[in-house]
């Protein structure tokens, strides 16, 4: 059966969760934009420590605190969506749907051991 025909089969909600899922490949944890700000922020610091040291470690500081908060964001949500995708699935009809969220769950496992 291919691809189109399996989708069409499947509830309105389950095609758009399955495509979400794709989504979930090695795409940044931190969107660019929200990954550039925070760099802007820090470089800030940086250039101004010489003037004002207290006040550029405290923009420092902020900026890893954004950072930080982003991140827990983003793996919240990563999070929910595979639970999403696996949490009432039949394991005896539907194993290469948990195969895929096993393997995903294991690459952000694996890429935050890395940080």
């Amino acid at each position: 059966m291919m691809y189109d025909q399996t989708r069409a089969r499947q509830p309105a909600g389950q095609a758009r969760i399955s495509a979400d899922r794709r989504r979930l490949g090695p795409k940044p944890l931190v969107p660019s934009d929200g990954q550039d700000r925070i760099l802007q922020r820090l470089r800030h610091s940086l250039n101004t420590f010489a003037d004002t040291p207290r006040e550029a470690l405290e923009e420092a500081e902020s900026a890893f605190d954004e950072a930080t908060a982003q991140l827990a964001n983003a793996l919240a949500e990563r999070r929910r969506l595979l639970r999403a995708g696996w949490q009432d699935q039949d394991p005896d009809t539907q194993s290469d749907e948990l195969r895929h969220a096993l393997r995903q769950y294991r690459e952000i496992t694996q890429r935050l051991l890395h940080l």
